[in-house]
């Protein structure tokens, strides 16, 4: 590739505006061309030529300005907007997809071209490295994996939906932001990611230790409210047997339970809720909201009678809207991965030629969580995803482009389902951030199910506490 030339004087570097105030002065006063062009640090036969296309009511233009250029600026203006359109739509353009729509852009407006395009049929890399350099509000990225799930499901309506009921619980209730509260789940590998190092330059792969091929998943609850405070996590241990010494290095206060699959259950979420409540201490005078995805695990009726007993109002997301309005997938799971993966850089480091266990994992989650959870990170990620403070028009029109591709608006419920006829089942080999729905009313002659005052919301939202007027509408 050719490297860029470097100038050796200031030719063409004096502003326009430099040039019009001195031939003004040469052409209002009569001055000579030479004293003005020495007074303003210029040459004075690029002042002589201004004056002249001044004189002939010419527009005069200064500075060097390229002769073999491919397009003209409108037309490089429409490869930028089209180029920033893709990019909304999460159909991008890689550089070599950019090279040939150029190439085709040519051909169809007729452009002179260099005689290399044609014989690849794309346009070269010295194009590319210059329109990049002219249009600096473009930039190759690596894009962040996005479901065609998430795409779809992340629209206006759906948003709205969500925020219609998030305003409606905070207008009736009058949450303070010490009651409102986001919980998820993460996970916490025994083989991390390594870090970026410093190593001899030209070696094509350099290494990092790691306790071994595929690590084992240890999932990590957590919970967070708007004013910045955190709960004590709770690990989900992939074992059927549980042990309270498990847990005995990790961050204080917290607790731990195992399964067969090691991923959030029934059960499970069960445990965290009731180890939530004793932290969060909801009373019927200061009650408390509670956001969260609509796995069904996190639906399920006995954690929907114990929130209606306790004081507690679930409020679930829409399907695979997390990433935009979820505030622990906005912004504390993303730092606290990169913070333990740290961790575990410095354990293995620490400890030669020894393998990485769930065991291990409390002790550095302990290490690594408080990093993320600071008071201004979390109240940070309250607002930025419209929650607290209420902002319904947090997001903008670009970050709902993609659903556009495929527009279609949430399945929703005609009527009210009694949680009597509704099945909540858990499949311990499916993972809770699948976010599955909730599964269709079961037959009528299945067993009765004690929940009768649960209620499942047709917009995707389960709202429980125990109140007297709730009980009475």
């Amino acid at each position: 590739m050719v490297k860029p030339r470097l100038k050796k004087t200031n030719r063409g570097e004096i502003p326009q505006e430099l040039y019009e105030r001195a031939a003004n002065v040469v052409i209002t006063e009569n001055a000579k061309v030479r004293t003005i062009a020495r007074q303003y640090g210029m040459r004075h036969v690029s002042l002589r030529r201004f004056v002249i296309a001044k004189k002939n009511n010419k527009n005069p233009q200064v500075g060097y300005h390229p002769h073999n250029k491919v397009f003209t600026f409108e037309q490089e203006r429409e490869l930028v907007d089209y180029c920033t359109t893709s990019s909304k739509l999460y159909f991008e353009l890689s550089p070599k997809d950019l090279r040939k729509l150029a190439y085709q852009f040519v051909q169809k407006n007729g452009c002179t071209f260099p005689t290399g395009w044609k014989e690849l049929q794309m346009a070269s890399e010295d194009w590319l490295t210059a329109f990049l350099k002219r249009n600096p509000s473009l930039s190759i990225r690596t894009p962040e994996s996005t479901s065609s799930a998430r795409a779809m499901n992340f629209n206006r309506e759906n948003v709205s939906k969500f925020f219609d009921n998030l305003a409606g619980v905070l207008e009736r209730y009058s949450y303070q932001p010490k009651n409102i509260y986001n919980i998820d789940e993460t996970g916490c590998t025994t083989v991390q990611k390594p870090n970026k190092i410093i190593a001899r330059k030209g070696v094509k792969q350099v290494g990092a230790i790691t306790s071994q091929e595929r690590g084992t998943l240890v999932r990590v609850c957590v919970a967070i409210n708007a004013l910045g405070n955190s709960v004590p996590p709770m690990f989900i241990f992939p074992l059927q047997i549980y042990n309270e010494h498990f847990v005995r290095d990790g961050p204080p206060g917290c607790i731990g339970t195992g399964n067969k699959s090691g991923w959030t259950q029934e059960e499970t979420f069960l445990i965290f809720i009731k180890h939530f409540a004793n932290y969060a201490k909801p009373t019927p005078t200061d009650p408390v909201l509670v956001t969260l995805d609509n796995h069904c695990s996190h639906l399920s009726v006995p954690v929907i009678d114990f929130c209606k007993e306790n004081n507690i109002t679930l409020l679930t997301f829409p399907p695979h809207t997390s990433h935009k309005l979820e505030p622990l997938d906005r912004g504390v799971f993303g730092p606290f991965k990169k913070f333990f993966n740290n961790e575990c850089d410095q354990w293995m480091k620490m400890n030669p030629g020894k393998r990485m266990t769930i065991y291990n994992l409390q002790a550095l989650v302990k290490e690594a969580l408080p990093l993320a959870l600071t008071p201004k990170n979390i109240t940070g990620v309250f607002r930025c995803s419209g929650i607290w403070p209420l902002n319904r028009n947090i997001f903008t029109e670009d970050e709902f482009a993609p659903s556009n591709v495929t527009d279609r608006p949430i399945e929703t419920f005609e009527n009210l389902v009694e949680a009597e006829n509704l099945v909540q089942t858990v499949d311990p080999s499916r993972p809770s951030t699948s976010r599955d729905p909730l599964t269709p009313p079961r037959p009528s002659n299945a067993k009765n199910v004690n929940a009768s005052s649960a209620r499942t919301s047709y917009e995707n939202c389960i709202c429980t506490r125990t109140n007297s007027a709730l009980a009475k509408s």
